[in-house]
Formats: C-alpha cells, structure tokens, sequence
C-alpha cells in the first residue's frame, strides 16, 4: 500500500431524512477536499468503510465538534470525549464506562487509536464498521441514554453545525447518517505511530539494553496475538481473566451466540499501554504488573481457554526481571505527540 491516501474527487452523498437513511442522492462539493492522511509504514489494509467515508476537510473539523459536545447525551452532561481522553490515548482511568448520572456501563473504555485500520470494534467485535459503531454510546442507557432524534433537535438550530454541516455535505441538513460518518471522519484521523518503537524501526532511536531484552521476549511470549504494526491480530481469544459477574456478558458469544466463544475478547492492540490503565474487559487490574503477575499465577480454565494456556498448565511462567523487562519494552509504545503529553 502506498504511504500516501491521494487527494481525489469524491461525490459526497446528500443524505435523506432521519428516518430514511438513505445514501441515494449524490451532490459533488468541491470545496471540501479529501484530507491527505499518511498511512504509517508496515500498517495492516484500512477497514473497507474507510473508502466510502474517506475524512474531509470539513467533515473532520465537524465530527471532532460532535466528538466533544455533551448535547449528545440526554442530560448534556455526557460527550464522546468525556470518556475518550486525549491523555489516555482516548481511553479513561476508570474500570468501567461511567455514563450520565454516574450510570457503569458494563466494559472498559477501549482507546481509540488507529481505527482506520480495525476490522472489528467493540471488546465484542459486535460492528464491522466505525460508522455503525457510533450509534451504540448514543443511544446505551448507562452511556448518553439519548437518541439521534433527539440530538438532532437540540443542534438543529445552531448557526455553527449548519455552516459545518453545508461546508461537509453541501446543505444545512442535519441527518443521522451525517452525524455517524462526521464522527467517523474524526476517528479515522486519530492514528498513533510515532512511540519509540516506530523510531526505533525507522532508525531514529535505539532500544535501551533493558528495552531490547523485554523486545526479545515479547517475541517469544506475546507477539502471537499482539502481532503486526497494530500490536494485535484481531482475533477474538479467551485468556482465563477474571469473569465480570454482570449477567449480560458473554463476550464475543453475545454476538455470535456460539459458546465456543463465551467470554472470548477481541485482542486490544499494545500501543500507548502504558496510558490506558486499567486493564481487561472491565478493568480488573490496575497495572501491567498485575497483569502479568496474574499470567504467572495461573489464569481461570476453560473449555475454549487459548491453547497458548491451555497447554501450559494455565498459565505464563515469569520471573521477576522477565516482567520487568516486558513492561520497559511495552513503555516504548507510548505515543506522547498523540497522546498530547
């Protein structure tokens, strides 16, 4: 793949009404050009979603103000970037999603880094496609516990969402569809490849000793599922962490209603760890140490216990230093510039 997405002309949808959601009726607006991302060296195929809502000038400057605007959420209390922290490589420090009124959703708040380039989203894997994703906070009772309609009544009226959103699409039109892929167009943008690893691959830095001992031994322990440029192969795996007691979760089963896939997680990707404590679908540890530790103790059993587990006895045998020099070496994924430090 080319390190450059090329500038071209798109024919922008005029979306329909809201509860039409039709993407039939096309209109050119040749003043909102595609944006030229640079795609990092070595990163997987970008999601095929990613085409057909390739971010704009203007529909990025528009999804970021969606991003960070509390009216989406019932009491205005809530906004997407309430929970997706710039400092926290837009995740949070809470164990679970804290939504309106002090509501806890029933997972952790994943970051999100490099979504261009995801396959699944949600711990669950539940939606294929970043604009169908950015329905579920909206509209999640223990999240915003709002819905399109409604934000569209309260926004409707206001002079900068109807410049912004004739400037992105042509006409003042404010339309479900138009909300999902501006915020999408945001979140594409949202790319992190520039921690010291990355320097390191590009011959700008070097590992310490301490580093390059915890890079060897990633390789040999966890490179198997965090693999790749995204540190994650996007599988969905069950790795024995302690179960949530909430009736509702079942892991990638409440998709799939397979039980081969009961409490299996999509594997997060490893960048910027070192910023999104704490860990787990839920957030049942606090520090990486604590994760490994937990490795090293033995994890829960399972039928459908990853094998590279399940035929170790349950568990990833660590000393002290090993640990030690994995957390050196996953500390070389953080990302200030992105993460605004």
């Amino acid at each position: 793949m080319k390190n450059k997405i090329k500038k071209i002309s798109v024919l922008l949808f005029l979306l329909g009404l809201v509860s039409c959601s039709s993407d039939d009726a096309y209109e050119p607006i040749t003043d909102n050009p595609v944006l030229d991302l640079t795609i990092p060296t070595g990163f997987p195929e970008l999601n095929a979603a990613f085409f057909k809502n390739q971010p704009t000038k203007y529909g990025v400057i528009l999804g970021e103000k969606l991003f960070t605007d509390p009216r989406l959420s019932r009491d205005n209390t809530v906004s997407c970037a309430t929970c997706h922290i710039q400092a926290n490589a837009y995740a949070d420090h809470q164990k679970q999603a804290i939504g309106i009124e002090g509501k806890v959703g029933l997972r952790n708040v994943p970051p999100i880094q490099n979504l261009a380039f995801m396959q699944y989203y949600n711990w669950d894997g539940s939606k294929r496609q970043l604009e169908g994703q950015v329905i579920v906070p909206i509209i999640m009772p223990e999240e915003m516990h709002s819905s399109v309609v409604e934000v569209i009544g309260k926004i409707k009226n206001d002079p900068d969402y109807q410049k912004l959103f004739f400037q992105t699409f042509g006409d003042r039109e404010i339309t479900d569809q138009r909300i999902y892929k501006s915020i999408a167009q945001y979140e594409y943008t949202l790319i992190s490849a520039n921690s010291k690893y990355d320097q390191v691959q590009r011959k700008e830095a070097q590992f310490t000793a301490q580093e390059q001992e915890g890079y060897h031994l990633f390789q040999q322990h966890c490179a198997s599922c965090h693999s790749g440029a995204l540190f994650t192969d996007q599988t969905f795996r069950n790795i024995g962490f302690p179960l949530n007691s909430d009736s509702n979760e079942a892991g990638r089963a409440r998709v799939t209603g397979d039980l081969n896939d009961y409490m299996s997680f999509r594997v997060p990707s490893l960048r910027n760890i070192a910023y999104t404590a704490p860990y787990g679908s839920f957030g049942q540890f606090e520090t990486l140490q604590a994760v490994l530790d937990y490795m090293d103790q033995g994890v829960l059993d399972a039928a459908n216990l990853d094998p590279i587990f399940k035929d170790n006895e349950n568990r990833l045998p660590l000393t002290e230093i090993e640990k030690e020099v994995l957390i050196a070496f996953m500390n070389t994924l953080s990302d200030e510039k992105f993460s605004g430090k």
